[in-house]
């Protein structure tokens, strides 16, 4: 007898209870997007600073080719004043020995 006794829930309660479902879980994806754009803003902040030291380390590269290539120049120049890229048979002191 009480099993004919139990309330059916009405139409708008079974509306009611369907929203409230979904909007639960519309809630939990909301907050599962958030946690997750917050992780993309994490990773973008990281690729920028990396990309930074890179664009750093690339122009201190050029920076140091740069001075290699002006340290060598020097150093041919130096080497030709001095006569040290010479030949024996250049050398016109070692021809009359």
């Amino acid at each position: 007898m009480e099993e004919h006794l139990r309330v059916v829930p009405s139409e708008l309660e079974i509306i009611k209870q369907d929203f409230e479902r979904r909007n639960a879980e519309l809630e939990k994806k909301m907050e599962q997007m958030e946690e997750e754009k917050m992780n993309l803003r994490l990773d973008a902040d990281v690729q920028k600073l990396e990309a930074e030291r890179l664009r750093k380390g690339k122009t201190k590269a050029e920076e140091d080719l740069d001075n290699l290539k002006t340290d060598y120049k020097k150093l041919r120049l130096s080497i030709r004043t001095a006569g040290l890229g010479k030949t024996s048979e250049q050398w016109p002191a070692l021809q009359n020995c």
